[in-house]
């Protein structure tokens, strides 16, 4: 962070900006005093050490507290009580417009060059976007990256298998077979490549037993009883009623609106079908795609306004973690989207059994989606960026009266105030999850939803890369070892897969050739094929090691060297004590 004297220069010798906290324009100087006061009291000496970073210097700001304030110097509606969020209220309040940390220019320019500049074949410099972004990001595209290098093989396949044989719907037996293993093997291998990537960036043992409360988390100020440090406190049973009471009977009745949506969906594709049938003709032909594209639409839309629901609801619930929070918003979002992506080929796969339908839909919803996503997250936010960019550039250049090309710090301050704020990964994991389903579940039935897939994925490579390194405001650096969550999900998804696999295995016309005469006799043999995958997948998950051996014998040495080196600490502590002790005698 840096702090700064009305009278010091922004571009001198001596300052090294890292942090920048922008407040309101008419904010009072006591309010700005107090503010300056509190963050040296709880930093230290040691604020700006060798060893800090961006991420301590957020992690010390956020954990700001009020202790015997009633209200921020110069805003008596701005209240405080003890264990308030400092931060958190003058963010709430408008005073504290926004805080970010200052791109380094040159940096960042050999991380572009590496990264999404010049097309190359070979693969991302995951070890430079995670010195620059941190281990967050640099997981996500990690995984971005091996998710789409195993999507190819399901590709490769799908593409003769599509032209080959496009007209015949119920031949998928094979390629059904391959996406059980597919979808087993791809996670298994994610967890120990994962593990790898985290123990090359010391972040694969991190322990979160002590995590600070969150800056959004309230309550009375009470004692730790772990810690034995005065923070706030909130009664475990008022989030849980709120949880139970008020997220649960929400997210059902979402459920049911989505339900309904559905319905009309299908009511409209038939009417669809009904028009084309009496008069089979070009333009009918294409009416019959409407109704998958409007829903698509439909689809977007209200996934993006429960996200904000459910953002809102998880805050309320006051969960004091971070990551309690953030699986609890997951949990939410991924039941929904899940639903309301998924419910309605899953009615055409199983109730009407119609498998042209279900490939009709399955195109139309894979390719608006990415339409759209690519629309909204890619050129959408290009273009107003680069509209608020020129603009702030030739103000800047006006008022500056200069051509150079390299701004000074005061401008490119303001430059990057005015960029976008990077929400985390949350959304685009989102996505992943919800293309992993598309492939997973049904790509039997339309083989070419893996190349499309793969499609996206690299578009998604360069514009996700184009976009944190211009678009967006540096993120804070956040720490990890997994995708977290996130793998639960897909691992989740996998399992359903294999049951969706299974079912339309048994309702292929193949299969269903060996049980001419008893339906019953089929069900159960599907059943208990699907039983015995789950359990092989299961077992395989058990025998694999998350963690490859040659990394666990690393981390016991560390363990090993660690004993003994305390134990050689111990050992001259107590020949100190015994020398002492003599000498005391003495």
């Amino acid at each position: 962070a840096a702090e700064m004297e009305p009278s010091s220069g922004w571009d001198g010798p001596t300052f090294q900006p890292l942090v920048v906290l922008e407040l309101a324009s008419n904010t009072p100087q006591e309010a700005v005093a107090w503010l300056l006061s509190r963050i040296r009291d709880g930093a230290g000496d040691d604020f700006l050490s060798m060893a800090e970073c961006q991420y301590i210097i957020k992690h010390q700001l956020e954990a700001l507290r009020a202790k015997d304030e009633t209200h921020v110097p110069g805003y008596s509606q701005a209240k405080l009580y003890p264990g308030k969020s400092i931060i958190r209220r003058l963010q709430s309040k408008g005073i504290l417009v926004q805080m970010f940390p200052l791109h380094d220019k040159e940096e960042l320019k050999r991380l572009s060059f590496s990264w999404y500049r010049t097309v190359r074949l070979s693969l991302q410099p995951l070890d430079a976007i995670r010195r620059y972004f941190g281990e967050g990001q640099a997981l996500y595209f990690g995984f971005l990256e091996y998710f789409t290098i195993a999507l190819l093989p399901m590709a490769v396949l799908g593409v003769p298998y599509y032209l080959f044989d496009w007209e015949n719907y119920d031949k998928y037996v094979l390629f059904a077979v391959f996406n059980l293993v597919w979808c087993t093997v791809l996670l298994e291998v994610w967890k120990r490549y994962s593990a790898t990537l985290a123990y090359c960036w010391g972040t694969l043992s991190r322990k979160k037993a002590f995590e600070e409360p969150r800056p959004g988390f309230h309550g009375v100020l009470g004692l730790n009883p772990v810690t034995g440090r005065k923070e706030p406190v909130f009664p475990s049973v008022s989030r849980q009623l709120r949880i139970y009471l008020v997220s649960l009977p929400f997210v059902l009745l979402c459920l049911y609106l989505s339900l309904y949506v559905m319905m009309i969906y299908f009511q409209l594709e038939g009417w669809a079908l009904s028009v084309y049938d009496e008069d089979p003709t070009l333009w009918t032909e294409v009416l019959t795609y409407i109704p998958s594209i409007v829903y698509a639409v439909v689809i977007e839309a209200v996934n993006l306004l429960y996200r904000y629901a459910a953002e809102f609801l998880t805050e309320w619930e006051n969960h004091r973690r971070e990551s309690s929070y953030q699986n609890h918003l997951v949990l939410k979002v991924l039941v929904f989207n899940f639903f309301n992506c998924f419910a309605s080929l899953f009615y055409i796969a199983f109730v009407m059994q119609d498998m042209l339908l279900l490939r009709q839909s399955l195109a139309t919803l894979l390719i608006t989606s990415q339409v759209l996503n690519q629309l909204m997250e890619a050129f959408l936010p290009y273009w107003l960026q680069r509209r608020r960019n020129k603009k702030m550039i030739r103000k800047v250049l006006r008022r500056r009266a200069i051509e150079e090309k390299e701004l000074p710090l005061a401008e490119q301050v303001r430059l990057e105030a005015d960029m976008s704020t990077y929400l985390g990964t949350f959304d685009d994991y989102l996505e992943l999850f919800l293309l992993f389903g598309y492939v997973s579940l049904f790509s039997c039935i339309y083989p070419l939803a893996a190349v499309l897939v793969v499609l996206n994925n690299i578009t998604e490579v360069y514009s996700d890369a184009f976009k944190m390194c211009k678009l967006f405001k540096r993120p804070f650096a956040d720490p990890a070892g997994s995708i977290g969550v996130w793998q639960l999900a897909f691992e989740t998804i996998s399992v359903i897969a294999v049951v969706t696999n299974c079912a339309l295995i048994g309702m292929s016309p193949q299969v269903k050739a060996y049980f001419p005469e008893s339906a019953t006799q089929l069900i159960l043999w599907t059943v208990a094929v699907e039983h015995l995958l789950l359990g092989f997948k299961f077992i395989l998950a058990f025998l694999i090691p998350d963690v490859p051996k040659h990394i666990r014998v690393k981390l016991a040495q560390i363990e090993f060297e660690s004993l003994e080196a305390l134990k050689k600490k111990v050992k001259h502590l107590l020949v100190v004590f015994k020398l002492h002790r003599k000498g005391s005698e003495a």
